[in-house]
C-alpha cells in the first residue's frame, strides 16, 4: 500500500488539479492489500476487538468459492463436449475453436473440459467485474469514500449462478441492476437488505426468462437442449431423473447440466466447512436452512399427491438439485442481508429451507426456488431481528419488575 501511494504521489503533480487522484486511493489500496500485507501500522491508542476486518472477510469468501470455480470450469466444458459428441460435431463454429483446435472437444479429456469451460466462465466474469467495478467507482467518487472489497464477492457469486452461454449484454444489465438497485441506492456495502448477486439474477430471470429458464440454456452448445435434473423431477419425480441416467452421486459431485458454478454439492460443502472454520458464516443459518428443507420435504412426503410427483421427492435429492447447496453456502450466509441476532438466524435459516421446498413443490411454474426463498427471507430478516430484540427486552423487564 505504501508503494502504491508513492507511485501515485509521483504521478499526481502531472495533473492540472492537485489532489485529483486522492479519491482513487481506495481502489488501488483494495487491489494492493488483497495481494500483499500492508506495512502500515495504527497510530495512537487502539482497542482491538477482532483480528478480522471487511477485507479479510471478503477474501475468505472468495477463497471458499475456489472449488466451485474449478468445478464450473470442468463441468461447463464437460457438458459442452458431451453435447458436441452426441451431435456428431467436431467444433462449435465460433471463436473458441481457435483455442480448442489443439485440444479437441473430448469429454474424456480433463484438460479439454477445463479449458473449454474457462472459455465460457471468463467472458462472463470479466464483463461482471468490469461493469460492476465501474458502478462501484462511480458511487465511491460521488460519495467520496473508498472502494471496498465487497464487490469481489458479489462479482464471483453472480458469475457462478449464470447459465454458461448467457448473452454478455444481459450479464452487464444484471450486475448493474444488482449493484445499483440491490446495494448502492441503500448506501453501499453493509447497508443493503438484499443480496446483490441474487437481486441481479432475479432481475434477469423476470426480464429475460428465455435466457435463464427452459432446456436450451444449461449446456453451452447452440441447438442442443438438456433438462436439468430438477426440471425432470417436476415432470416425473425421481423416476424421470433415473430414466435420464442421472444418479444421485452425479448430482452430488456436480456432473449435471445447470448454472455454471452451483451444480456441485460437494464443492459447496467444502466451502461451507471453510467458512465455518474461519467463522465467516453462521452455523445457525446453515443448520436452519438444512433443517427447514428436511422437515418440509418430509412433511410433503407424508402428505403425498397423486398428480404432483414433487411431493414424493426425498430431502437428499432437494439437497443436490438446483442451487440449494450453493445458496445455503454463500447466499443465505451473507452477513449483511441475513438476520443479525443469534436467535433470529435460526428462524431466518429455517424460513429459507421451508420456502425453497414450498416453491419447488407447490409452484410447478418455478422449479428452482432457492433464489426467491433467500430474497423473500432477506426482506423478513429485519422483522425477525426486531421481534427477537423485543422478546429479550420483555424478558429483562420481567426479571427486574
Amino acid at each position: 500500500m505504501a508503494a502504491t501511494r508513492k507511485l501515485l504521489d509521483k504521478v499526481e503533480p502531472h495533473f492540472t488539479e492537485g489532489g485529483k487522484l486522492q479519491k482513487y486511493y481506495g481502489l488501488y489500496e483494495m487491489v494492493d492489500t488483497f495481494l500483499y500485507t500492508p506495512s502500515d501500522v495504527t497510530q495512537g491508542a487502539t482497542h482491538v476487538r477482532d483480528g478480522n476486518d471487511l477485507k479479510r472477510t471478503m477474501t475468505y469468501v472468495v477463497l471458499a468459492t475456489l472449488l466451485c470455480v474449478m468445478m464450473a470450469w470442468y463441468n461447463t466444458g464437460y457438458q459442452a463436449n458431451l453435447a458436441l459428441e452426441s451431435m456428431g460435431k467436431a467444433s462449435t463454429d465460433g471463436w473458441r475453436d481457435l483455442i480448442m483446435n489443439s485440444l479437441g472437444y473430448n469429454s474424456s479429456n480433463p484438460l479439454s473440459c477445463m479449458v473449454h469451460g474457462m472459455l465460457y466462465f471468463f467472458p462472463i466474469y470479466i464483463v461482471t467485474l468490469a461493469v460492476g467495478g465501474i458502478w462501484e467507482v462511480i458511487f465511491a467518487t460521488v460519495r467520496k469514500h473508498e472502494v471496498n472489497e465487497g464487490f469481489l464477492v458479489s462479482s464471483m457469486l453472480f458469475t457462478l449462478i449464470m447459465p454458461p452461454d448467457i448473452p454478455l449484454w444481459q450479464v452487464a444489465l444484471g450486475i448493474s441492476f444488482g449493484v445499483v438497485i440491490g446495494k448502492e441506492v441503500f448506501g453501499g456495502t453493509g447497508k443493503n437488505f438484499l443480496n446483490p448477486a441474487l437481486t441481479g439474477r432475479a432481475f434477469l430471470f423476470f426480464a429475460y426468462p428465455a435466457s435463464l429458464s427452459g432446456d436450451a440454456v444449461w449446456v453451452a452448445v447452440d441447438g442442443f437442449t438438456a433438462a436439468t435434473p430438477l426440471s425432470l423431477a417436476v415432470t416425473g419425480g425421481v423416476e424421470a431423473i433415473n430414466a435420464a441416467n442421472i444418479t444421485w452421486m452425479q448430482s452430488f459431485f456436480g456432473f449435471i447440466p445447470g448454472s455454471i458454478g452451483e451444480t456441485s454439492t460437494l464443492a459447496c460443502m467444502v466451502g461451507i466447512a471453510f467458512l465455518l472454520y474461519t467463522r465467516i458464516a453462521s452455523y445457525r443459518i446453515i443448520v436452519g436452512v438444512f433443517s427447514g428443507m428436511v422437515l418440509m420435504s418430509l412433511l410433503l412426503n407424508i402428505i403425498g399427491s397423486e398428480t404432483n410427483p414433487m411431493f414424493a421427492l426425498p430431502w437428499y435429492w432437494h439437497l443436490t438439485l438446483g442451487g440449494f447447496a450453493f445458496g445455503m453456502a454463500y447466499m443465505a450466509t451473507d452477513p449483511v442481508s441475513a438476520s443479525m441476532t443469534n436467535t433470529g438466524r435460526w428462524f431466518y435459516g429455517g424460513l429459507i429451507g421451508v420456502m425453497v421446498v414450498l416453491i419447488r413443490v407447490v409452484n410447478p411454474a418455478f422449479s428452482e426456488g432457492m433464489m426467491l426463498a433467500i430474497l423473500f427471507s432477506n426482506m423478513f430478516a429485519p422483522i425477525i431481528d426486531y421481534f427477537v430484540i423485543q422478546a429479550n427486552i420483555s424478558r429483562r423487564i420481567k426479571r427486574h419488575v
